[in-house]
Parts: C-alpha cells; sequence; structure tokens
C-alpha cells in the first residue's frame, strides 16, 4: 500500500531543498533534452513540469533539444533512407529539410506549448536565429552535418532577461548560407559555455558513468575533470559514452562549472539531481 505524505513531511521536503534552491536562484542551468525522455509522453510532461517549477524559484532554465528519432520516423514514413558513414547520419539537402522542419517546426514548438500549458512563458529559437550557433562544414562525406565555429550568446541572454525559458533546436546557420544539423550534446556545451552556467545536465538513457558498463551497482556518482579524462585513456568509458563524457569535459573547459550524466527515464530526475542531497547520474566537477 502507497504510503501518503502527510502535510509536516511535504514542509520538511521543502525545507531540505532550500539551501539548493538559493544556490541555483537566478543562476544559469542548461538542459539537454533527449532520449527516451523525449519519445515518453509522461517522462515529457515530468520533464517540462521540473524546468517550470526551476523556473519559478527563479532559475534561468535553458532548454536544448534534438530529435533523432522523430527525424528518422519521419524519413521512414517520406521512404528516405537513412545512410551512415563511420556511424554519423549523412545529411543530404533533403534530409536537411526534414531535419529542419522535425527540429525547428514539430519539437520545438510542441515543447514551447507543453512549458505554457505547464504554467511557464517560453520562446522557441533555432541555431539560425540571431546566428546563435554559428558553423562550417564537419565533412565533404556527410553533407549537412557541421562542426561549430562560434556562438552568437545573445539572443538567449534577451530571452532570459525578460523572464522567458528559451528552447533551443540544434541547427545552425553556416557562411555560406547554409543550415548545418548539429549534435545536441556539442550545441549544449556550447551554449553552456557562452552562458557560464553553474550546470549543464545531459539527459540520457544511462543511468551514468559506471566503473563496469554492464552493472548498475558501479554507478560513479562524482568526478573530477581530470578523472574523467582517465576513465577514457584506460578504457572505462567506451563506445557512444566516449563523445558524451568528452562534451562534458569541452563545457567545463568552456566555463561550466559541473555537468552532469543522468537518466531521463527516471521521473523528475532534474528536480532530483538540483533539490536534494542525493542527486542523480553522474557529476563531473569543473570547480
Amino acid at each position: 500500500m502507497q504510503h501518503e505524505i502527510t502535510n509536516s513531511e511535504r514542509a520538511e521536503i521543502l525545507v531540505q531543498a532550500l539551501p539548493y534552491i538559493k544556490r541555483y536562484t537566478d543562476r544559469v542551468v542548461v538542459v539537454k533534452y533527449g532520449g527516451n525522455a523525449m519519445i515518453n509522453s509522461k517522462l515529457q510532461e515530468q520533464v517540462m513540469e521540473d524546468v517550470v517549477l526551476l523556473w519559478l524559484i527563479g532559475v534561468k532554465v535553458v532548454l536544448v533539444h534534438g530529435g533523432g528519432p522523430e527525424i528518422s520516423k519521419l524519413m521512414d514514413r517520406l521512404g528516405k533512407e537513412v545512410s551512415f558513414v563511420d556511424g554519423l547520419r549523412v545529411t543530404d539537402a533533403e534530409t536537411m529539410d526534414i531535419v529542419q522542419m522535425v527540429l525547428t517546426g514539430k519539437i520545438n514548438k510542441s515543447l514551447v506549448t507543453l512549458l505554457e500549458s505547464r504554467g511557464g512563458n517560453a520562446v522557441g529559437i533555432s541555431g539560425v536565429d540571431g546566428r546563435l550557433i554559428e558553423a562550417k562544414q564537419k565533412d565533404p562525406r556527410l553533407g549537412f552535418v557541421g562542426e561549430i565555429t562560434g556562438v552568437n550568446i545573445q539572443p538567449v541572454l534577451d530571452l532570459l532577461e525578460k523572464g522567458y525559458i528559451p528552447v533551443v533546436s540544434t541547427v545552425a546557420a553556416g557562411a555560406d548560407g547554409s543550415v548545418y544539423n548539429i549534435n545536441g550534446d556539442t550545441a549544449a556545451a556550447h551554449i553552456a559555455g557562452a552562458l557560464g552556467a553553474i550546470r549543464l545536465l545531459l539527459m540520457t538513457d544511462i543511468d551514468g558513468i559506471r566503473a563496469d558498463k554492464d552493472d548498475p551497482a558501479t554507478l560513479i556518482p562524482e568526478l573530477t575533470r581530470e578523472g574523467a579524462a582517465e576513465l577514457i585513456d584506460n578504457g572505462t568509458v567506451s563506445g557512444g559514452m566516449i563523445p558524451k563524457v568528452e562534451c562534458c569535459l569541452e563545457a567545463l573547459r568552456k566555463g561550466v562549472k559541473n555537468v552532469v550524466i543522468m537518466d531521463g527515464r527516471v521521473p523528475h530526475s532534474i528536480l532530483m539531481e538540483l533539490l536534494t542531497d542525493e542527486g542523480a547520474g553522474t557529476l563531473i566537477r569543473g570547480e
């Protein structure tokens, strides 16, 4: 039988959260939103509730999102084949049109609508708007896949100053007039760095960094920058986790205070990470 929380227990929870609320109020937190938390509608609602709650207590939240699964789904419906080079999706002109439609259209505006239905004030922008993210072609074999060359953070600062939650889709402007598809984690790292964010939260489908990738009991709750780099060097961090951890290290180099790799499949994991002693996932310290 489920335990009913009493009013005194509720009050105690709020009191415990107070030092954390004081720490983050008026500071910038960047959330990279992706993985299963984006596909599962119940989880999606909970993430939006977490973001709005943080915004209501005065945290300056910036939501950066990708949308790989949605892009693949629409390509499949349109009968467009997905091809890869060295594990990276090839993005030709037609695919780039689909990427823009899905990321800057459908997903971005759906997230804005969800945030506003929960009581938040949100504005959706893409990396192209105000040349927020500038990029060049990463590799001619990949087509319109971009490598970030610069960030003009002013559009995000303007929105934060006016009290909005910026929702950023990860496409970028090229100097040649092209639009490029950008890796969501990389874009979030650059944006968080340019904002000097107190924390970057990378929401994923894993619980964090493990000493043994097959054993959940070996989750590492906290690492230094050097410790995280060492885990890449000695092979503890391998495969798809390497670019994620490298992204974290890049964010720390750019001035983000701390980065967390966390499991977006856990309900209200954002609030658990920011407002409780236990936290969620693996924290990599830059301080």
